[in-house]
């Protein structure tokens, strides 16, 4: 129980429910266009059940996620992933969602939340894989299930306040791009294949950590620079 108590698992829990709103925006939309043809008495329905799938879908794969960090060098690529989506996250591609299917049938409408869900999940469930780790073995699967029981409800129905604080305050994209780096760093750092090279004492965890933000603010910021602003 004092585990629970732990700045270690409360910073891992603030930085799963960061990861979720950062990374959930287009789930958001994909669920509010999956079920706009619904009537509205069935939206409601449409969006609980096709999130309640989502959810349990999401829980299952970080399950495996987590059993794979464990293989060798799995980290050291999911690090690469991690510094990828955050370079990304800092200069965004145009990424429209003219492939989702709006359906007028309550299953139909849910089935389509789970399935797109899964497909642009797959950034989600290696960043909260990789928080996770943070945590101490033996609460990692609680933690990721209080973790997305907790933000999930703001993806679903405060992701327009979040998305206009994004807008407001375009540091809050900045920190969430870095914190994925920061995670990328740490995950490098406790790879099986390095930790018989590497200290594995805090300082050289957090130097790792630092790196890696440095990575996502550098390659991020130049990138972004060079991308054209629209008129």
């Amino acid at each position: 129980m004092e585990d629970f108590l732990t700045a270690h698992f409360w910073l891992a829990v603030g930085q799963i429910i960061m990861i979720d709103i950062l990374l959930g925006g287009d789930n958001a939309v994909v669920i509010a266009l999956a079920c706009r043809q619904l009537p509205g008495n069935l939206r409601t329905k449409g969006i609980l059940w096709g999130t309640a799938g989502a959810i349990v879908l999401r829980v299952v794969l970080i399950a495996f996620a987590l059993t794979l960090l464990q293989v060798p060098f799995l980290k050291l690529v999911g690090a690469a992933l991690l510094v990828w989506i955050g370079v990304k996250l800092l200069a965004p591609e145009e990424d429209g969602h003219d492939n989702i299917e709006a359906s007028d049938k309550l299953w139909g409408a849910v089935k389509t939340v789970i399935v797109a869900d899964l497909v642009m999940s797959i950034d989600n469930v290696i960043a909260i894989a990789g928080a996770a780790q943070g945590a101490g073995e033996q609460h990692q699967m609680p933690l990721v299930i209080f973790g997305l029981l907790v933000s999930i409800p703001i993806i679903v129905w405060g992701s327009q306040i979040v998305l206009k604080l994004m807008d407001r305050f375009p540091l809050i994209i900045t920190l969430g791009g870095m914190l994925l780096g920061w995670i990328a760093g740490t995950m490098a750092h406790s790879d099986p294949a390095l930790v018989n090279y590497l200290p594995q004492d805090r300082t050289w965890h957090y130097a790792f950590g630092i790196v890696g933000a440095a990575l996502v603010l550098v390659i991020g910021k130049a990138l972004a620079s060079r991308t054209p602003k629209p008129d």
